[in-house]
């Protein structure tokens, strides 16, 4: 081991950097000649920067979201349906509040007691809400979601 492997500098003055020649980093400092990081002030690329093409930020739609084409059912609890009676689909929930619009998957999931006897036509069920409607009379039908009426052309 040597004697100079030993040393730590701490006491070591940082380099002054751009002071002329003698000083040992004079001139261009240590940058390199021209280019974005030779210049002063900060040389980060802003945020989006995709080396002088378009910026993403211009790339992408201004709107943010994302609608998905194939959006989650709507839960409907089952004793939300003990005041309903006889035929229950979509549009029933739909009048009954308890939906935003009858052209949506539902779901029926379990939830309490359920007293009423229905017939329930619906996309989905969970198991446990099947078992309940049947205890207390009723059926459970899986049917399609309904399509919308379609305009006629003029």
């Amino acid at each position: 081991m040597k004697y100079n492997d030993l040393t730590v500098e701490k006491n070591a003055r940082p380099t002054r950097s751009g002071r002329g020649i003698s000083a040992g980093r004079g001139k261009t400092a240590g940058r390199g000649t021209k280019g974005q990081k030779s210049r002063t002030g900060h040389h980060k690329m802003p945020a989006g920067f995709m080396g002088g093409q378009r910026a993403i930020m211009q790339a992408i739609p201004k709107l943010k979201g994302f609608k998905s084409i194939h959006p989650k059912a709507e839960v409907v609890y089952t004793d939300n349906l003990n005041g309903l009676s006889g035929e229950v689909d979509n549009f029933k929930l739909t009048e009954k509040s308890l939906i935003s619009s009858p052209y949506n998957k539902v779901k029926v999931i379990l939830r309490g007691e359920i007293t009423a006897k229905i017939t329930l036509s619906t996309q989905f069920a969970s198991k446990s809400a099947i078992k309940a409607i049947e205890k207390a009379g009723g059926k459970f039908k899986k049917v399609a979601v309904p399509k919308r009426a379609k305009k006629s052309e003029k």
